[in-house]
């Protein structure tokens, strides 16, 4: 089984994108991006880009608006059952499993989107945020982007691994050094 990737689809060098997906129409997945089990991206009257390091894990689905493109900076994380539907969302970003962001919506740098949580029509969501709730809403304010880089990074590492077959990155000593070594980078400041 290979992952359907239509004929307008740019594969720029992506990690790992899993058997079951299936990605329509003018999108851009960036170098060292992973794209996860049961993943529909549909790009029919715009574009959608999935930006370098980004995780877009099991069963998400993102689609173009109505005028809108879809748009996931670098090192970001869309975790499962996530709905993004012609959205931004800026760099270092991790939306929990579940959440539904609708059209116009944009998510600033660093933030964090609760599990559950709909962000409803042109939501602008400022950086460092944490939103909660149904309609989304700013709960506090706070620097996730180490942590939210960090978790892309787990993410990459697993996607290097899914890639030559290798399920059980994550249980071994090696990945727990590369961790350490990416937090202590990180947190000394390096981009």
């Amino acid at each position: 089984m290979t992952p359907f990737l239509g004929p307008d689809v740019r594969n720029l060098g992506a990690a790992y994108i899993d058997p079951s997906a299936r990605i329509f129409g003018d999108v851009e997945i960036a170098a060292d991006a992973s794209v996860w089990c049961n993943v529909v991206v549909r790009a029919e009257s715009d574009r959608v880009v999935i930006g370098p390091r980004a995780n877009i894990q099991d069963f998400v689905m993102i689609h173009v608006g109505s005028g809108t493109g879809t748009f996931v900076g670098a090192d970001c994380s869309i975790t499962h059952h996530v709905t993004l539907h012609g959205c931004t969302i800026g760099d270092a970003c991790l939306i929990g499993i579940g959440a539904t962001i609708m059209d116009g919506c944009q998510i600033g740098e660093g933030s964090i989107v609760a599990g559950g949580a709909f962000l409803k029509e042109g939501t602008i969501i400022p950086p460092h945020s944490i939103v909660m709730g149904a309609p989304g809403a700013v709960t506090k304010t706070r620097d996730n982007t180490i942590a939210n880089r960090l978790n892309a990074f787990l993410y990459l590492k697993n996607a290097q691994g899914y890639a030559v077959g290798d399920y059980r990155v994550w249980s071994k000593v090696e990945f727990r050094t590369e961790m350490a070594a990416e937090r202590a980078r990180l947190m000394a400041g390096a981009s």
